[in-house]
């Protein structure tokens, strides 16, 4: 059987169920998961209901309900079946929508999973829709959702773009459904929908241009010197949405050459982006990178369902609720951020960490490392630890690293996921961002194993760190 085959399977098993719950995961993926499966699976005429777990976990089992619902565990779960067999779920009662590396297991679990046939840059909401097309072809329209969701889980990060079928059938169908604008060769930036230009230009390191990355004041320096004016008439910050075509090209032009003239690629200065035009303008719903990290703050604070109601459509009091998330989110990482930068990190031989505490929510420790990143030392992977509330007994690691570093070898899903499963505790993620939960006892010697292994892991693609 081929990838397909497991869609048109999974369709199947979801037609016939009469009642089916829905297990996903708090972040932009996952919440993107739930709208879009929760919304097929409605248009059926199926009465769904919905479950949010940050991890999947013993301690979040529980939260699987024990009824003759059908089961389906989205963006989660293909690691962690036997967490379902030691629950009791049975294979006929279970499906796993997910795009993580799938774990052995005595009960062989029905799974749509993108990765086990090479789409590695495709995120669980890209395999939901894939399905939800399969349930409906009408179900077109649900074709933005996946791209928000495939975006927010870094599948666009390393090609500037998604590519496979993220690209191929799904920004195809938006594009076909009129709810999606494609723009080819667009700034590689964030906040093109809600910051001033200067900002968003000073906030990207990717890539870093000297003088502009990391300096608020240099890029509004730029800025002049090219003439582009910062306000509007009415004295409101422009934002470079709004800008027109020869501006956006003089600017464009004007850091390649930057780029250049400090002998630096300017193959990452253009991305493809996707925007929404049926969105109010100056909103962070108006493109996929800022809608993306407006579900991640409802997730993070522990409101995934509010999340949800927005992609549903909801655009009174969830979508005021998000904003004020999205306002509170932003602050707490620019904290943590800072924290990080004035305490500074104890650095290995192949890796740079640092234990916070109980000073920062552990649901927000992996974004402020990988802001962080680029202010300290790129080239050495991040670990960020911390406590972990609901247990005492446990410390919750977050690692992240960038693509130029991935390139030479590194897997910090693999990294984190051996050395945690060898302390009695579990990892997943990805090669450029993955996560674990390990027992408080073992942090010291974890983070000598997770160096250990990231050294084997440079050593066997014949590169180093430096």
């Amino acid at each position: 059987m081929g990838f397909c085959d497991d869609v048109k399977a999974a369709a199947e098993q979801i037609a016939a169920a009469k009642k089916i719950t829905i297990i996903s995961h708090i972040d932009a993926d996952g919440i993107a998961c739930e709208a879009i499966l929760s919304q097929a699976i409605s248009r059926q005429e199926i009465s769904v209901k919905s479950v949010f777990v940050r991890q999947l976990e013993p301690l979040t089992m529980p939260q699987v309900p024990q009824d003759d619902s059908f089961k389906i565990f989205a963006d989660l779960g293909a690691g962690q079946q036997n967490l379902m067999m030691d629950r009791g779920l049975s294979e006929k009662e279970v499906l796993i929508v997910d795009h993580h590396i799938s774990q052995p297991c005595e009960r062989e679990y029905p799974q749509v999973n993108c990765l086990p046939y090479g789409h590695t840059r495709m995120s669980a909401a890209g395999v939901s829709y894939l399905i939800a097309k399969q349930l409906d072809s009408s179900n077109i329209d649900l074709a933005k959702l996946a791209i928000v969701g495939n975006v927010g889980d870094m599948m666009a990060r390393e090609k500037c773009g998604l590519v496979g079928p993220a690209r191929d059938i799904i920004v195809e169908d938006g594009v076909r459904h009129q709810s999606v604008e494609v723009r080819k060769k667009d700034l590689n930036c964030y906040g093109t929908a809600t910051r001033p230009i200067h900002l968003s230009l000073a906030y990207n390191d990717d890539p870093f241009v000297r003088g502009i990355s990391n300096n608020p004041e240099g890029a509004r320096q730029f800025l002049r010197k090219l003439g582009i004016k910062e306000k509007t008439p009415d004295g409101r910050y422009r934002v470079w949405e709004e800008l027109d075509a020869p501006e956006k090209r003089t600017i464009i032009s004007a850091l390649a050459e930057q780029l250049i003239a400090h002998g630096e690629k300017v193959d990452r200065l253009f991305a493809e982006t996707y925007g929404f035009p049926d969105e109010l303008p100056r909103t962070p719903l108006r493109n996929a990178q800022e809608y993306a990290t407006l579900l991640n703050a409802c997730g993070r604070w522990a409101k995934p369902a509010i999340g949800g109601a927005i992609l549903r459509g909801d655009r009174g009091q969830a979508y005021r609720d998000a904003e004020h998330m999205l306002t509170n989110h932003r602050a707490i990482i620019r904290s943590l951020l800072q924290f990080i930068i004035d305490t500074g990190v104890k650095e290995l031989e192949h890796l740079q960490w640092l234990h916070v505490g109980g000073r920062y929510p552990d649901t927000i420790v992996g974004i402020g490392a990988g802001m962080a990143l680029s202010k300290l030392n790129p080239d050495k992977p991040i670990l960020i630890m911390c406590e972990v509330p609901e247990d005492t007994n446990l410390t919750k690691c977050s690692m992240r690293t960038n693509e130029r570093v991935v390139g030479r070898g590194i897997d910090l899903q693999q990294a984190l996921n051996e050395a945690s499963t060898e302390y009695g505790g579990g990892g997943g993620g990805h090669k450029i961002a993955a996560g674990a939960y390990i027992p408080k006892t073992a942090e010291q010697e974890f983070v000598i194993r997770v160096n250990r292994i990231l050294g084997e892991q440079f050593t066997a693609a014949g590169s180093d760190n430096r």
